[in-house]
């Protein structure tokens, strides 16, 4: 039997509804088209397809920067339509379930809530799930007992890496580093190596191929502008010029990981080193990156199944199983 709720997890790419009308859930881009002043032209996944190619007069942007809202207008009427279509055109009262950082301001968290309560979406209840718990979660680790867990989940444009312990979070840390960053170091090495101006899609599709490439023993193909012929043309890629371009932003995040480890007590440092690091996040999907990781701090790293899932699975149980139910916080308690 269905429950009258949504579990939302926003990120900086994509955004992740669970419908629990149909237990289900959805997946698009987090992005808008606005054409002029404020006419809504596209959104989620057709608004991505016109990203780098739309005109002047057709603004197409990410209303989430650095894992925080940062255009709060655009992503009241993102969380409107997203809602409304899973509804098929209508709206009823529902409660909702939102995934918040941990490692931003109050007022940065107070956004989240007041985002489902300005996006008319008739919410009935409010209620916020740290993210690190949720990604804890969905990937069937029991976050209410007392032993350490080490959640490192790689964003788009953040990493946030969180010691838990009795559903709660011992600390965390929120960086400004993910596959966004990958995608800019990839595109910088093919500008100075090739001559050659890739987009930003193309950079992300040659970082998400990068594996199956290199097993193959060939180059990537790319298409792009040559920088001194000015003209678009093909060209193949080597892997490793790729991958030793991304090195220095993974180097980033390990340090980050150390950093929190070495806060990390005694006795919950004991349970890390027994159970290891807990990998999520689109970007942790990375070629070599959980390699790296493991090589770096000396512990095993445990690979999501569905990295870029994990969080939206993870409120689901918590919606579902009243064994987690502790986990969500409503808005009221927070006043």
């Amino acid at each position: 039997m269905g429950i009258n709720a949504f579990g939302i997890d926003l990120g900086s790419s994509n955004i992740r509804i669970y419908n629990g009308n149909d237990d289900s859930y959805m997946m698009e881009k987090n992005m808008i088209a606005i054409e002029g002043r404020d006419t809504l032209f596209a959104y989620g996944d057709s608004a991505y397809e016109m990203y780098e190619k739309a005109p002047d007069n057709i603004s197409v942007s990410y209303p989430v920067v650095n894992g925080v809202i940062a255009d709060i207008v655009n992503m009241n009427t993102l969380v409107h339509y997203f809602i409304s279509d899973l509804g098929g055109g209508s709206i009823r009262p529902a409660d909702y379930y939102i995934t918040v950082p941990d490692d931003v301001t109050e007022v940065e968290q107070r956004a989240f809530y007041d985002l489902i309560l300005d996006s008319n979406v008739k919410a009935r209840n409010v209620y916020t799930v740290q993210k690190a718990c949720a990604d804890a979660v969905g990937m069937d680790i029991d976050v209410k007992n007392s032993q350490g867990i080490f959640i490192v989940d790689v964003g788009f444009q953040t990493t946030e890496i969180s010691l838990l312990s009795l559903g709660g979070i011992v600390a965390s840390r929120l960086i400004k580093v993910g596959g966004q960053k990958f995608d800019e170091a990839i595109k910088s090495a093919v500008r100075k190596e090739y001559n050659l101006m890739i987009g930003s899609k193309t950079a992300e599709k040659l970082k998400v191929a990068m594996r199956e490439v290199q097993d193959s023993g060939k180059g990537a193909v790319v298409y792009g502008r040559d920088i001194v012929l000015g003209l678009p043309v093909e060209k193949e890629i080597d892997t490793n010029i790729v991958f030793d371009s991304i090195k220095e932003n993974i180097s980033i995040v390990i340090d980050s990981i150390k950093q929190i480890l070495e806060r990390t007590p005694p006795e919950l440092g004991a349970d890390i080193y027994h159970r290891g690091i807990y990998l999520t996040g689109g970007g942790s999907q990375i070629v070599h990156m959980a390699d790296m990781i493991a090589d770096a701090t000396g512990l095993n790293v445990n690979l999501s199944d569905d990295p870029v899932a994990t969080a939206v699975k993870g409120i689901q149980k918590i919606m579902k199983d009243k064994k987690y139910a502790s986990l969500a916080r409503s808005v009221e308690e927070d006043r």
